[in-house]
């Protein structure tokens, strides 16, 4: 079965989060990803957090699959001649170096635009260009509190606090793989290649949109009704923190379930939904809420919100996380158990669809990793193990016409 990304060549000059997570997802739809790393050691995650000593990290492994690595010294001239002949017949490049090291290099946008004009040149910043910060330097947290999200997630009475989901990396690069499809698709139109680039803090503002929405409501109301604040707390002229609430104007909470003394994961969240509220009612055994005044809308339910969600809790005290979904999700309540990494990765669901994915690797042997959380009905995305340092090197450099002969002269010269 031929893949949607067939015969799109792209160089992949990005290391540890942000941008391999990108090349990654355009690799596993059928992309020919090269990833050009530095001879000797590549991209720093294939040594950080180790399991196993001597062999490619899991940070490295799950970030890079169904990708070719090439080594390649771009300070040395015969690694400058790679690139620019790698250039001359790829489709995209995408790097995150810090500011104007490609420009150091030696390739310029105008010098790469001269190789080939059809090139997409995609690039992974922590701010956009301009920005008062644009020379810090950003990680995964920092782009989480530059883009406002520690800022409105936490407890009220807490600091601020960072989400374990990666809103700054894995977030930014599929936010770029959105804008390399679409420049793709702006060269089959124009016959032109442009620069594509995707801040950090951009893209975590984008997945924060809710929280702007709320700070504009804030402005003109001075109130957030579907926080717990309301109607009994204060608020001052930011977005609060909101604790487990939702961000949607539906009430929702995590709730304990039987166990949690001693498993601090036996919690499933529970959303009060309005038109889900009957249904509440009648699995709770609260059939009298249903017509009560005080309960009946979600107005006159908000002021006694915790009351409802301890009532709640009580119902679910002889359950199990598991038991307790099972009995809701017969009557339509929209819940779910707080799942931990191991549940998650023994999912045979999961496991079925592919987005939990059992991969061999070289060295490592078998491991898991994440699919492709996107399906299609007539494309299948098989996951493979990531390469090692330097394994297609001499592939690649024979795909660009070089010889036995100047592969040994690269080597030699160790610029691969």
């Amino acid at each position: 079965m031929s893949k949607a990304l067939e015969g799109i060549k792209i160089i992949d000059f990005t290391h540890v989060q942000a941008g391999p997570a990108c090349t990654q997802l355009l690799a596993w739809f059928g992309a020919d990803v090269i990833k050009v790393e530095r001879p000797g050691s590549g991209d720093v995650t294939r040594s950080q957090l180790r399991d196993i000593p001597g062999v490619d990290a899991l940070y490295f492994t799950m970030l890079n699959s169904n990708k070719r690595s090439l080594t390649l010294d771009t300070k040395k001239p015969e690694g400058k001649e790679v690139l620019e002949k790698l250039i001359k017949v790829s489709d995209v490049m995408v790097e995150n170096f810090g500011p104007g090291a490609l420009d150091r290099m030696g390739f310029t946008w105008e010098r790469i635009m001269e190789l080939n004009p059809k090139m997409i040149l995609a690039s992974v910043k922590g701010f956009s260009d301009g920005h008062h910060y644009e020379d810090l330097k950003v990680y995964e947290n920092v782009a989480q509190c530059a883009g406002g999200s520690a800022s409105t997630t936490g407890f009220w009475d807490g600091p601020p606090t960072i989400s374990a989901a990666a809103l700054g990396d894995s977030n930014t690069g599929m936010h770029l793989a959105i804008g390399i499809l679409t420049a793709l698709r702006s060269r089959d139109k124009t016959g032109k290649g442009q620069k594509v680039a995707v801040s950090m803090q951009d893209s975590v503002l984008n997945l924060c949109r809710v929280k702007l929405r709320d700070q504009q409501r804030l402005d003109k109301l001075g109130y957030l009704e579907e926080y717990p604040q309301y109607p009994h707390g204060e608020f001052s002229d930011v977005v609060p923190r909101g604790g487990n609430a939702g961000g949607g104007g539906q009430p929702g909470w995590v709730l304990k379930c039987k166990g949690w003394e001693t498993d601090p994961n036996a919690y499933i969240y529970f959303t009060v939904q309005g038109h889900a509220w009957a249904p509440i009612c009648d699995a709770i055994g609260k059939p009298e809420w249903k017509n009560d005044p005080a309960y009946m809308t979600a107005q006159a339910r908000q002021p006694h919100i915790t009351e409802i969600f301890a009532t709640i809790e009580q119902w679910l005290a002889d359950k199990t996380k598991f038991e307790a979904v099972d009995i809701l999700r017969k009557f339509d309540i929209p819940c779910a158990p707080v799942l931990t990494m191991k549940e998650l990765s023994n999912d045979p669901s999961l496991r079925a669809s592919g987005t939990i994915a059992e991969v061999d690797h070289k060295e490592r042997g078998k491991y898991l990793t994440v699919g492709s959380p996107i399906k299609f009905s007539d494309m299948k995305v098989e996951i493979t193990g990531s390469p090692l340092l330097g394994e297609h090197t001499e592939e690649v450099l024979a795909e660009l016409g070089y010889d036995k002969a100047r592969i040994q002269h690269l080597h030699d010269a160790k610029a691969v």
